[in-house]
């Protein structure tokens, strides 16, 4: 697929546009499932599918564990639009078209974006199986000049410098928070440290995110939340612990091991979203 740096409004109405032609929903509420964490769209009811092959300008999912298709359907009730699988800027995508997906949700008139994903536990209190509110990220690869919002502005959309001090919404963490209580999970809740990959941390990077106040760290999220914002779109984020950090290089990650991880965190995340969702 040819790489677009910057998609504009009327490639983003026609993926759109195809979208709406599958289904038969019209979803107020996005949800993005990260590694190990596609079994979530299987609790959809009735749901429509749409491969991302099947869209224009859609980039396919190339990293393991990410199907690569829109699951359409209802859960307690919601109508949602449920990405299984996510697009990594380590796929070499451009930021646009890693971000078309949240563009493509606001145009089709998303309102609330929840963004799940499988991180590494930075917080040494953190253990494999736990889950995080992000209550705040580190957009370090925004920081080196990859942010989404580089290029031409969608002023239609949103503004130029659009304010990111509450990227994540307040109100939906607290229905959070009771949702947990009501679960009776433990819920942790930290800062995500987003970087590009695809490679691991090394024990130096880890002790660094650990310093500057990261509570765990991945691969992706903070591109979908800022370009969510812009376009003021509300957003709950939840982090499956995967891995504890290698912060001393004794030890090996590999993916296989997130994907394991994320298996077993499926059942927790879906208890707490499914009372979020009963809730909102």
């Amino acid at each position: 697929m040819q790489n677009e740096p910057f998609l504009t409004l009327k490639q983003i109405d026609e993926v759109a546009d195809a979208v709406r032609a599958r289904t038969k929903y019209q979803s107020k509420i996005g949800l993005i499932l990260g590694s190990g964490l596609g079994g979530l769209a299987d609790s959809i009811e009735n749901p429509d599918f749409v491969p991302f092959s099947d869209l224009p300008y859609w980039p396919q999912s190339t990293a393991p564990g990410h199907i690569g298709r829109l699951v359409i359907g209802t859960l307690e009730n919601q109508s949602v639009m449920v990405m299984q699988g996510r697009i990594h800027f380590y796929e070499g995508y451009s930021m646009s078209q890693v971000t078309l997906p949240i563009r493509v949700m606001q145009r089709l008139g998303i309102e609330t974006l929840i963004v799940t994903n499988a991180a590494g536990g930075i917080n040494p209190d953190y253990v494999p199986g736990d889950l995080m509110l992000i209550t705040d990220n580190l957009n370090l690869v925004g920081m080196m000049g990859f942010n989404p919002l580089i290029g031409p502005n969608l002023d239609e959309l949103g503004p130029r410098f659009p304010d990111m001090s509450q990227s994540y919404d307040r109100k939906l963490n607290e229905i959070a928070r009771q949702a947990a209580r009501e679960a009776g999970i433990n819920l942790r809740e930290g800062v995500y440290a987003g970087l590009s990959g695809p490679s691991f941390e090394g024990p130096a990077d880890l002790r660094f995110l650990r310093a500057v106040g990261a509570d765990a760290v991945g691969m992706s999220t903070v591109p979908e939340v800022i370009v969510a914002r812009h376009g003021n779109t509300r957003v709950l984020g939840i982090s499956g612990i995967s891995n504890k950090a290698n912060l001393d290089g004794n030890t090996v990650t590999t993916h296989q091991e997130v994907l394991e991880a994320g298996e077993h965190m499926v059942p927790k995340i879906i208890q707490i979203l499914r009372i979020v969702l009963r809730k909102i």
